[in-house]
């Protein structure tokens, strides 16, 4: 490898792992297991504190235990998922639980992975690796698609605007039942009509390109609309956006 790739590498940051457990033994094993294969760990005690750094590091992963006291970890789960910043944030179960009964529980309650314990600290490092790349797939795929045609979708919503405002009289139907928005998605529907692309409303929302695709899918479903273009003119025509 020679001194610009090794620069490269040494420039890419790490992803952030955030581990969740009340056993102070388990906590040392998983974090040096981490460590060592290039991952930055930050450890919780319990759901509780957990949820605390979450909100306050923004970590890419979460490795939680399942059995902890006051806040398990379906209810850390549970409030990650509900939180906007957080709520498309993996989560990995860790838990002395291995019947297939309490596997099909975490993943209906919305775990991306499920690790029993005790587990072999080879396959515990490829599952988290293979949860951050797929992560990295999901949220590059999402920006690219985020940048299509936006330079023609900025145009048309140009001219959406200038032909509402020549006849504004017509702009809206009396009749029309307009529904409601949560104060998020409502933020979302304005940088769309100002022709933002997905990764720059994250940004400035302070949340995740996934977050934004499913606030825009959200936004689609109660407007009737299918595409950013036919969104934008709805929000225009009933003076939804500014």
């Amino acid at each position: 490898m020679d001194d610009q790739q090794l620069s490269t590498l040494e420039d890419q940051p790490k992803a952030r792992i955030l581990l969740v457990d009340d056993e102070p033994g388990i906590r040392t094993a998983v974090q040096a297991y981490l460590n060592d294969e290039g991952f930055d760990v930050l450890t919780a005690i319990d759901g509780e504190d957990g949820l605390q750094k979450a909100k306050q590091f923004m970590p890419d992963v979460v490795i939680t235990d399942v059995m902890m006291p006051q806040c398990d970890g379906y209810e850390l789960l549970r409030q990650l998922r509900e939180d906007e910043r957080l709520g498309g944030t993996p989560v990995i179960f860790l838990t002395a639980k291995g019947m297939t009964i309490d596997r099909t529980q975490g993943y209906q309650a919305g775990v991306d992975d499920y690790i029993p314990k005790p587990f072999d600290p080879d396959e515990l490092v490829a599952r988290v690796k293979n949860v951050v790349k797929r992560q990295e797939r999901l949220l590059a795929e999402a920006a690219r698609f985020a940048d299509t045609d936006v330079g023609q979708m900025a145009k048309q919503i140009t001219e959406i605007k200038s032909m509402l405002t020549q006849n504004d009289s017509n702009s809206s139907r009396k009749d029309l039942v307009i529904p409601s928005f949560t104060p998020r998605e409502a933020s979302v529907l304005q940088l769309v009509a100002e022709g933002l692309m997905n990764k720059e409303i994250a940004r400035q929302l302070e949340t995740s390109i996934r977050n934004v695709e499913k606030y825009v899918s959200r936004l689609f479903i109660k407007t009737g609309t299918s595409s950013r273009t036919e969104l934008v003119r709805y929000a225009l025509e009933n003076h939804l956006v500014t």
